[in-house]
């Protein structure tokens, strides 16, 4: 059994795109890293050989997400969307927010550090707005320390995905 420490969040998505990760590196980019070494080899002199050594680099950055990618799925708890609720922002949640400040609404799912991308509006529980967040009610107002000073939130709305 893995230490509480060793657990990984995910969502249902999140754990998919890990497996779907770990399967193209496995197979597609792994057979395009050895076609890549065994065409470098053949410029012979390895010791200046630049193709070689970017393949190199490559092959051990592959290897390490590799390692990374099985690490998370087998610490990997997969939060379950029909145990979700709406009363409350848990893992898995999508809420929708109104910046007090400018009086504009933004609406982001909480998810994984794994799973956390801006640019499609998803961020971490760990983040400092998603820390503030977890456990909040609808109509809550959230206070997050940012660089730019405090940033004041309304929790309008919360909803499954």
């Amino acid at each position: 059994m893995a230490n509480k420490e060793d657990e990984i969040i995910l969502t249902p998505e999140g754990f998919a795109q890990l497996e779907e990760e770990l399967r193209e590196l496995k197979t597609v980019k792994r057979k395009e890293l050895a076609e890549r070494l065994k065409v470098a080899i053949s410029y012979g002199d390895l010791k200046e050989n630049s193709e070689y050594h970017s393949a190199k680099d490559d092959q051990a950055f592959m290897e390490t997400r590799i390692k990374q990618v099985e690490n998370m799925l087998k610490y990997a708890r997969v939060v379950d969307a029909d145990s979700l609720d709406v009363t409350s922002v848990a893992i898995g949640s999508v809420v929708v927010l109104n910046d007090v400040e400018f009086s504009e609404k933004v609406e982001y799912r909480i998810v994984s550090p794994a799973e956390a991308d801006v640019a499609q509006n998803k961020i971490s529980y760990e983040s400092p707005l998603g820390k503030e967040l977890l456990g909040k009610k609808a109509g809550s107002v959230i206070k997050v320390d940012a660089p730019v000073g405090v940033i004041e939130y309304e929790l309008l709305e919360i909803r499954l995905a």
